[in-house]
């Protein structure tokens, strides 16, 4: 639930007690979400394919977002402007939850609000991820063509999904992941 309140817009409120909402991060919750990265990912979470995608690509800020459950953070989701074929778009990635705050819908809500800001920017074409598809698929992400994405690593094709207001996006976009603004070669 994202509610407008008389508090200023880096602070989340909830009328209802342990409902989670989304606030914009701020560099105070740094530690929190390297901390809920470690838990959430464990070590591995350094040789994943959308890890290096991170490190090639920054994210982006404007698009980072915390989860508060009664005031205490317990989620975050980032997003990472890249480019794919020469379409702009963003990663969604990583979202995670607080292992004591899962299945309160948090995550759901940090998916559903940085995928709507990102899409009314205007400025970028879809949303893609690497996730589940019985998670994602019912929050309007599309499976895409496998193979047809280069991602800088190994993923399951199956895994690959994408959200767009064109909905043969997912089934078209082919290329590697590049920059943001990179050009497809002719």
């Amino acid at each position: 639930m994202i509610l407008p309140t008389a508090r200023s817009a880096d602070h989340a409120y909830s009328p209802v007690p342990g409902m989670p909402v989304v606030r914009q991060a701020t560099p105070a919750d740094d530690a929190f979400i390297d901390d809920l990265h470690a838990i959430a990912f464990g070590p591995g979470r350094f040789a994943r394919t959308a890890f290096r995608v991170r490190e090639r690509y920054p994210i982006d800020p404007s698009l980072s977002l915390v989860a508060e459950s009664d005031g205490t953070p317990c989620g975050s989701v980032w997003m990472t402007p890249i480019s794919i074929g020469g379409i702009n778009g963003w990663m969604l990635g990583p979202l995670a939850t607080h292992p004591d705050f899962r299945k309160r819908g948090a995550g759901k809500l940090l998916a559903r609000e940085v995928t709507r800001r990102a899409m009314e920017r205007g400025d970028g074409r879809f949303v893609v991820l690497i996730g589940d598809q019985d998670y994602y698929c019912p929050l309007g992400y599309t499976p895409t063509t496998p193979g047809n994405i280069i991602w800088p690593g190994p993923v399951d094709p199956n895994r690959v999904l994408l959200h767009s207001d064109d909905p043969l996006l997912a089934i078209r976009i082919a290329g590697p992941v590049s920059a943001w603004g990179a050009r497809q070669p002719d």
